[in-house]
């Protein structure tokens, strides 16, 4: 009491703070006071629900006061506010996990930053970036915090640059993108996490006093193990429709880390950012250090909302061409695998007009000839097309199937190679490996050193060659197949700690520059399934493979996690034959997401064809609202033996449900369910689509017509008592 007493004496006779700043500073990180308005600078970030305030002690550091509901006026939420330091420095007076730690050529490990200006630049009506100068007292380092906020998606992206002007490198060992404070009755932490073929496990926990921390070590496949997202709720569990929240996903294909640490008085910070592990970075001087973007979203009204607002942010900002349309496609693997020639490739580019998809995707095998690539120990690397298979080239192909009525695409994996390859021959020195100890496979592979320029320029040529001798190739499936693993580059020599980071960096260079050349081309970014989904990523690409386990039933679970942050149009769905499910279930579940089919259409019976050439038919009509509306998530799997999702177009006229029965016990009963997000006083028509041929429609309601008020307060009777079924239910508001 005594401590607080004497700083708010000091404060209000304005002591000069080069006296005091250190006294004074020391006393707000550790007591979190309550700054008076009058006393104070406030910086306010605004979107059309949310707000983030950091207020400018009388000592120019820099304090987070507020996060929540856009409550007016600003100036009366700060003051009633308590401060916690917003960028929080290792060496000094911080008592927890910093966001940022430096060594300094002399040997100290301090920081002590203050704010040295600080302005707000409107980009447009939407959109507003907030640029906070932070300096040292002592050395000639600067860290300038970033934070760009979306008003009318309600979404927040904060990073951080540091630089310095020492004059030999400085080594950072903690670098985080945003900090967040929070002060809530309760934490309760909603995260992501799996292996191959199982990603995306939701799993729900309170956060109690000391630290929760969930990070990735793999370098590249980076989220393999655990997904660089989360859902933080407020005071409580949050429910699709009701609860406080925070949703924050980290834009980086590379390590990352969440770091989550409840302090003695019930506060909690939260840092996002990249994962310093091993990677304490040598940091020369006059360069910057550009941290990822932390992207979040703050819901007063549930999960549905926060997704909602990272979706439509997506759409619009996050991920190339996210306001236009995707391709359906046909891929050759279930149906051919490393065992094909130009003949069968051009009896499936039949096949996929006969399916009515628009687009053809070439799978792995296409190439290498001294090591052929006849299965996955061998060829990886050696680009050019396999003599044998395809003697006329891939521009053959490309021709063929553009006459054919198909696009065509093809299969990548730039990063790697296997040892038995002319590359590995010709360059043992550009891969990762350390260099004392034996190479260490995954998959019979290794990763490129892509930090050697050398090597970064052999990947881009590649790509760009096979696009400029080829210009008719209209899409890229871009894989990752493996981790790191005993991971050293040779061109880093003593500064192997920057590995993982500028591995990443490296490789956003190399899509940096095909981006330039290739700004439209639709690419699919894929990493062993869902080893790589984030938005770090997403900007060059179009869409992701969130998992190589198709089975339907799995993979409601894992689209309804990847539903959380990203949109539909960005989730890769594909009909295959993994499961013993029907055809329609596959179906149905594949049409939440980009629909594809990788299966053997030469060996579907009749009606199977004839049902799926309608399925394929009716999501090109549906696929503006799937792609582009608003989604609602109406019944969870995590808690019960179904699923409910539905998307909404923005003029509420027309929406579609998609409804799953899983494994219901005997006699279950089930309610009805409510929709949401229609207009109530409209008048909807109520159509069951999908049927396979043969089959009558089994909702009750099929051809009525129903009020939206009716529909979200009564709902439509669309649960089976049948396992493994699935309906499907168009929604058209009436002329």
């Amino acid at each position: 009491m005594y401590m607080r007493k004497r700083m708010i004496y000091l404060l209000s006779k304005r002591i000069p703070m080069k006296r005091n700043h250190l006294y004074c500073g020391l006393i707000l990180a550790m007591l979190g006071v309550q700054i008076s308005a009058s006393a104070q600078k406030q910086i306010d970030i605004q979107t059309s629900h949310s707000g983030l305030v950091f207020t400018v002690a009388p000592n120019n550091k820099l304090y987070q006061s507020y996060l929540g509901k856009n409550i007016q006026p600003a100036t009366v939420r700060t003051a009633n506010a308590t401060a916690r330091e917003a960028y929080a420095q290792g060496g000094g007076s911080f008592l927890f996990q910093p966001a940022i730690r430096m060594v300094h050529t002399d040997g100290s490990a301090s920081l002590d930053l203050r704010v040295a200006e600080y302005h707000t630049t409107r980009v447009n009506d939407n959109n507003s970036v907030t640029r906070i100068v932070l300096k040292d007292s002592v050395y000639p380092v600067t860290v300038q915090l970033f934070l760009s906020s979306f008003y009318k998606e309600d979404v927040i992206k904060s990073w951080a640059v540091i630089s310095h002007k020492e004059k030999k490198p400085v080594r950072i060992t903690n670098f985080a993108s945003s900090m967040l404070n929070l002060h809530a009755d309760s934490y309760w932490l909603t995260q992501f996490h799996g292996d191959w073929a199982e990603e995306m496990h939701e799993e729900d926990s309170k956060l109690t006093s000391g630290m929760k921390v969930i990070d990735s070590k793999l370098g590249s496949r980076a989220n393999m193990y655990q997904t660089p997202a989360f859902l933080l709720s407020l005071n409580g569990p949050s429910t699709e429709t009701e609860g406080e929240l925070v949703a924050g996903t980290l834009a980086w294909s590379g390590n990352f880390q969440f770091v989550f640490e409840v302090d003695e008085k019930n506060q909690l910070n939260v840092l996002s950012g990249i994962n310093p592990y091993a990677s304490d970075y040598q940091l020369e001087p006059n360069t910057d250090f550009t941290t990822p973007e932390f992207i979040f979203t703050y819901s007063a009204k549930g999960r549905g909302q926060a997704s909602r607002n990272l979706h439509n942010w997506a759409r619009n900002h996050g991920v190339l061409n996210g306001k236009g349309s995707r391709y359906t496609l046909l891929n050759n693997w279930e149906a051919t695998q490393f065992d094909f020639d130009e003949q069968k490739l051009s009896g499936l580019f039949d096949e996929a007009r006969l399916l009515g998809t628009d687009l053809f995707l070439l799978d792995d095998g296409w190439f290498a000839n001294k090591y052929p690539r006849n299965d996955d120990h061998a060829g990886l690397g050696d680009w050019q097309e396999n003599k044998k298979k395809l003697p006329s080239g891939l521009g053959h192909l490309v021709k063929e199937a553009t006459a054919k009525g198909v696009k065509f695409g093809i299969w990548l994996e730039p990063e790697m190679l296997n040892p038995k390859s002319e590359l590995y021959e010709k360059h043992p020195n550009w891969v990762l490996k350390l260099q004392n100890r034996p190479e260490d496979y995954f998959r019979n592979q290794l990763v490129l050193d892509i930090i050697n320029p050398e090597v970064s320029e052999f990947v881009y040529k590649m790509v760009d060659d096979m696009l400029t001798k080829n210009p008719g190739i209209a899409y890229i499936k871009w894989d990752c197949n493996r981790m790191m693993t005993n991971a050293g580059s040779p061109y880093l020599g003593e500064k192997q700690s920057n590995l993982y980071i500028d591995y990443v960096r490296s490789l956003y260079a190399i899509l940096d520059r095909l981006r330039k050349k290739y700004p439209e081309l639709p690419m699919m970014l894929c990493s062993g399934g869902g080893g790589r989904t984030d938005y770090g990523g997403l900007k060059y690409f179009t869409e992701f493979w969130p998992s190589d386990n198709t089975d339907p039933y799995d993979r409601i679970f894992i689209q309804w996690g990847y539903s959380y942050f990203f949109p539909a149009n960005t989730i890769a769905c594909h009909v295959t034959s993994w499961g013993k499910q029907s055809l329609k279930f596959r179906t149905d579940v594949a049409m939440m997401g980009r629909l594809g089919y990788d299966i053997d259409v030469a060996r579907m019976p009749e009606n199977d064809l004839k049902f799926s050439q309608q399925a394929v038919a009716s999501y090109k009509n549906l696929s503006a609202v799937i792609g582009q509306g608003d989604q609602y998530r109406l019944v969870n799997p995590n808690q019960q033996q179904r699923a409910a999702v539905m998307y909404v177009d923005s003029n509420k006229s027309k929406a579609v449900l998609f409804a799953y029965t899983l494994q219901p016990r005997y006699s279950t009963n089930w309610t009805p369910v409510k929709l949401q997000g229609l207009e109530a006083a409209k008048l909807y028509m109520v159509k069951e689509i999908n049927l396979y041929p043969g089959t009558q429609a089994s909702l009750p309601e099929h051809n009525k017509q129903y009020t939206g008020e009716y529909l979200m307060n009564v709902g439509l009777q669309v649960s089976s008592a049948n396992p493994l079924t699935s309906t499907v239910v168009e929604i058209t508001a009436a002329p």
